[in-house]
């Protein structure tokens, strides 16, 4: 309670103390007691708002607490591991079907499946777990029981699953070999996992640039061909049709010797500045 309602309080005693003693009192004549009269009414009254009054304002506030709860952590590092089922796992049963079931565990986390009954070597399940990411733990591991009702339960076979793929890419749908005690095959097990907290990024395509937009010519094309042999080897593609009919030739105004029939080079290249673009790759018998 706060000092001024305590204060109040005084006041209100002192009052009627008062009240006792002077009004009950004959040696005192009647114009004091009026007087007495109208100070104690108005000390109660002014004790009584006091009172109503800072009853109300002054409240004693509880202790601010500054100790914060720790907050809630993000659900972007969990991993979703769905067991779709199971195919073709080693039998265990001779004459009935095998009732099998999967057990799942990552860290100290351990889960299974449902009993498929009669499942054989072929069951399914369709159930989900959800685990919280460790970190540097990046594998699970999966084993596979035969449920008995009179004895214990067979073991089929177990094997690890990596979780590179799903903790880049965010997407996993695979299935996963079994080994049996025997370090044979036991069988496969399907998983599908997802995990919110991959980084799309991280995984990116690469992408090769071509610098040409037609291959380079080989180092045959960049000499003409030798008109001096005895006889020239014959393309093995026929003469490519020129995009516009050769000009007649002028005797005096050419600045290249004339070229021989056959050669490899193209009329009216349409590369400007003396770029050619050389068509044929096949080199002669004399380079």
């Amino acid at each position: 309670m706060s000092y001024l309602v305590r204060k109040a309080k005084i006041q209100l005693l002192f009052v009627s103390i008062l009240i006792k003693k002077r009004v009950h009192s004959d040696a005192i004549n009647k114009s004091k007691k009026t007087q007495y009269s109208i100070i104690i009414i108005t000390s109660i009254a002014f004790a009584m708002y006091h009172h109503h009054h800072h009853q109300q304002l002054y409240v004693p506030s509880a202790t601010p607490n500054h100790h914060h709860p720790p907050p809630m952590p993000h659900h972007t590092n969990l991993l979703e591991v769905t067991v779709v089922g199971c195919h073709k796992l080693k039998d265990t049963e001779w004459i009935a079907r095998q009732d099998p079931y999967v057990c799942v565990e990552y860290g100290s986390s351990r889960n299974r499946t449902r009993v498929c009954t009669d499942g054989g070597k072929n069951p399914t399940f369709q159930e989900k777990f959800v685990y919280t990411m460790i970190e540097g733990l990046k594998e699970l591991n999966i084993m596979v029981w035969n449920s008995n009702t009179l004895s214990r339960d067979d073991f089929i076979g177990s094997g690890k699953v990596h979780l590179a793929k799903v903790l880049t890419q965010g997407y996993d749908d695979s299935s996963w070999p079994l080994q049996t005690k025997h370090g044979r095959h036991g069988g496969e097990v399907r998983l599908i996992m997802h995990y919110s907290g991959a980084n799309a990024n991280s995984y990116v395509t690469p992408q090769v640039m071509s610098m040409y937009s037609a291959p380079p010519p080989s180092s045959s094309m960049l000499y003409p061909p030798a008109t001096g042999g005895p006889y020239s080897m014959p393309s093995a593609y026929p003469p490519q049709p020129a995009p516009y009919p050769p000009q007649p030739y002028a005797p005096g105004h050419s600045v290249y010797p004339p070229q021989p029939y056959g050669s490899h080079f193209s009329h009216g290249s349409p590369y400007p500045g003396g770029y050619t673009l050389y068509r044929d790759t096949i080199p002669t018998k004399d380079d």
